[in-house]
């Protein structure tokens, strides 16, 4: 029977963590997915949402923001939007073309 050397083990294990290596690398060279660049947005917008929580407070904020469960905060523009929109409400064609200017335009 034949027995393993230390020295055939050790570069057996060399080879395995080189093979290890070479996988490592491909990985790093492919570019983020759709899904993982929705994601990476999603946690930009909820770290800045959580920027003045700490502790727990943070810890659960952020697990709800991650899960969709808490939309992040919307923009002034966003605001502005969906107020002026609702406001909009019965104007059609021009009318409403020319209030919406009006109403996102006004500071």
């Amino acid at each position: 029977m034949k027995r393993l050397t230390p020295t055939s083990l050790f570069a057996g294990a060399l080879l395995a963590l080189a093979a290890l290596g070479a996988h490592a690398a491909d990985d790093a060279k492919k570019p983020p997915s759709e899904k993982q660049l929705k994601q990476q947005q999603l946690m930009k917008s909820c770290n800045a949402d959580a920027k003045d929580k700490t502790g727990d407070e943070r810890k659960a904020f952020m697990s709800s923001c991650l899960k969709g469960e808490t939309a992040p905060a919307k923009t002034a523009q966003q605001t502005k939007m969906t107020t002026c929109n609702a406001e909009a409400k019965g104007k059609t064609g021009d009318e409403r073309k020319t209030f919406m200017k009006e109403c996102l335009s006004a500071k």
